[in-house]
């Protein structure tokens, strides 16, 4: 309980910090105006494959077809973010206490055999249009953390506060440029890049960028599972 409390002083604080940031207004308009163009997009043209993907997981895992967790959101908001759950049942449960490769090792081992091709070819993720669509989160910028791990980052670099001036996004710099060994200091570095250089140019460049990366290790990962 003092940990919970501590952690929730934590983000308050660092809520404020985010509110009396400067905001470049006009800029961050015209990326939601392009976050829900595309988001919208993007739903209706794979509205069939969503509801294939739903009916898979109901028949071979049974519910709940979504992954629901809480992450950081603009200005220490918390929100509810979604995926097609690709894990056994209660999974996160389990996973709660970790980060990093050890979380990235005991993920695989909770992994359903649908779980495992959706994650290859990273169509578990679409339902978080959703999440853009409602604000929540951008199609570009810092990747959202969870609560807990966003005030031990915080604690440990004091500029990490600053990737609250914006909202989280399905991609960003750091996933674009670098690799999951890198530290997070590395990784924010290229957050607060993103932050400060930010225009509708940008953003549609690392969409593009992610479009091409996605695509190569859908393919890559695809037949990693087939073989698997």
């Amino acid at each position: 309980m003092a940990t919970q409390s501590l952690e929730d002083s934590l983000i308050t604080s660092y809520r404020q910090l985010a509110l009396e940031a400067p905001h470049r207004t006009f800029v961050d308009v015209e990326l939601r105006l392009l976050d829900v163009l595309l988001s919208l997009l993007i739903l209706l043209a794979t509205a069939p494959l969503l509801a294939l993907i739903a009916l898979a997981i109901l028949t071979t895992s049974g519910r709940p077809l979504l992954y629901r967790g809480e992450r950081i959101g603009r200005s220490g908001r918390v929100f509810t973010m979604v995926k097609f759950r690709t894990l056994r049942p209660d999974a996160e449960a389990r996973l709660g206490p970790f980060y990093g490769e050890e979380l990235t090792r005991r993920t695989r081992e909770e992994e359903t055999r649908l779980g495992r091709w959706l994650r290859a070819a990273q169509l578990d993720e679409i339902p978080q249009l959703w999440n853009v669509l409602r604000g929540d989160m951008s199609f570009v910028g810092p990747r959202p953390i969870r609560p807990v791990f966003f005030a031990e980052l915080a604690r440990e670099l004091p500029a990490y506060w600053q990737r609250l001036v914006v909202r989280p996004g399905l991609t960003g710099f750091a996933q674009t440029r670098m690799g999951r060994e890198e530290s997070w200091a590395q990784k924010l570095a290229h957050d607060l890049e993103y932050i400060a250089d930010r225009s509708a140019r940008l953003y549609l460049r690392t969409v593009a960028s992610t479009g091409w990366r996605v695509l190569r290790q859908s393919l890559r990962g695809i037949a990693g599972a087939r073989r698997a």
